[in-house]
């Protein structure tokens, strides 16, 4: 009778899988992302974010739209992808048409997804914010769960 594989961890390593999102300004869809993942899954997911031109602060709609659900937005802040140069990641995910095109590589590893969501910056109003964040829960709460680690 064989024993299972012990798995020894690094001072500071985890087993849980990482995922990077990304968009252009950092101030929306993928910071919402980075905060609701890490809220909800992070038992087997850690998240981050960051922009190709990223915003000066978060929009404060998404604070809020974060915040009606009990999702903290405390830490979060816009970072320029440059800042995980060298970083490992499990799953790269483009959150924008814009970052999509502008991020054809990610100077690293992961499996890269696309997964297109509207920009609710343009229109600037609570009920778009409330709506993608519902999609980011969903749609990417599927997406992490058909990537290896229990979310949705």
């Amino acid at each position: 009778m064989s024993a299972e594989p012990t798995v020894v961890l690094t001072k500071g390593e985890s087993m849980r899988k990482r995922v990077l999102f990304l968009c252009t300004g950092n101030s929306a869809r993928s910071v919402m992302a980075e905060a609701i993942v890490n809220s909800r899954w992070s038992d087997a997911w850690e998240a981050c974010s960051a922009g190709t031109r990223p915003a000066g602060q978060v929009h404060p709609l998404a604070v809020r739209a974060l915040e009606e659900i009990g999702v903290s937005p405390e830490g979060l802040r816009p970072k320029h992808i440059d800042s995980y140069h060298g970083r490992r990641f499990d799953l790269v995910i483009t959150v924008c048409d814009d970052a999509a095109g502008q991020c054809p590589v990610f100077p690293g590893d992961g499996v890269r997804v696309h997964v297109g969501l509207p920009d609710p910056a343009e229109a600037g109003t609570l009920d778009v914010f409330r709506r993608v964040r519902d999609q980011i829960i969903h749609e990417l709460g599927e997406l992490l769960k058909s990537h290896g680690g229990p979310a949705g």
